[in-house]
């Protein structure tokens, strides 16, 4: 496994593979690497000859406040696991080389960034956007692949492949859960012990809900305020947001007719976790 920082030597190296027909898969990610990750990557080496992991903490997506300087690092651990699933590049720019100075252009993503996720942090996925785009032009690969516990994330990337013509396939990989059903985060390791207890109440909603439209429970605030009622239960839970909206394009819907997705956003003490479930009536 090769390790490059600079990016046009990453450029180069996807373009000798290239002359040669030979294709490339990319996992951007910002480190701490878990389980999660690693089934992404798995998939991305069926789909092509090479993978590329990018480890990059976006200081663009991170807001005031937020955990920017204390995001959990492990880079000795991140680089053997990578090495394990049979990474042939690690991609670790720094800041600096990918928004050098003067750096001003931004991606705007439009309406699919500007709720949930959007609205509770602004410009959020505006750093999203950015970085992925740059990754892509830098690594040129065929096939991308992310998880869909970021799903917001997952159709904004879609929607800006398809409306900016990029040249890569965007593949949306399921969500890996912990043995307590948390899914994989990897500012879980922020979570205390009773945190970490009462975090549980996410799955164990979105299990609820789903059953719920499985006896033929329809009404949209019905179905948000069952998972409200199921969280606010948990002393330590604070509400971000539970929201159910149409699955493809993201508005809130009043009545479940087609794939929705339940969205939850919970703060357990300083560590928010979201979760998502897409319900299909």
């Amino acid at each position: 496994m090769q390790s490059i920082e600079h990016p046009a030597e990453m450029a180069a190296w996807t373009q000798e593979l290239r002359s040669r027909g030979e294709t490339v898969a990319l996992v951007p990610t910002m480190g701490f690497l878990h389980e999660g990750h690693l089934s992404l990557m798995r998939r991305a080496r069926e789909r092509a000859d090479h993978l590329v992991v990018s480890i990059f903490v976006n200081p663009l997506q991170f807001g005031p406040g937020e955990d920017l300087e204390r995001y959990p690092r492990d880079p000795d651990g991140d680089a053997e696991r990578c090495r394990e699933v049979g990474t042939d590049v690690l991609f670790l720019p720094s800041s600096k080389l990918l928004y050098p100075d003067g750096f001003q252009t931004t991606v705007q993503p439009g309406a699919l960034a500007l709720s949930l996720c959007g609205a509770s942090r602004p410009g959020h996925f505006d750093g999203v956007a950015t970085v992925v785009l740059k990754l892509f032009n830098i690594v040129s690969p065929d096939v991308a692949v992310f998880g869909r516990k970021d799903y917001q994330q997952l159709q904004i990337l879609r929607r800006m492949g398809r409306d900016l013509d990029l040249p890569v396939e965007i593949l949306g990989m399921p969500i890996v859960r912990e043995v307590d059903g948390i899914a994989m985060s990897s500012r879980n390791a922020y979570l205390s012990p009773a945190e970490r207890l009462q975090a549980q109440v996410l799955h164990q909603a979105l299990d609820r809900v789903e059953a719920s439209v499985a006896g033929g429970e329809r009404s949209t605030d019905a179905l948000v305020q069952l998972a409200c009622s199921l969280v606010s239960a948990q002393p330590l839970a604070e509400i971000d947001y539970v929201e159910l909206v149409d699955a493809e394009s993201l508005p809130p819907t009043r009545e479940l007719s087609s794939p929705a997705l339940l969205a939850l956003a919970v703060r357990f003490g300083g560590t928010r976790l979201i979760d998502n479930r897409v319900l299909v009536p």
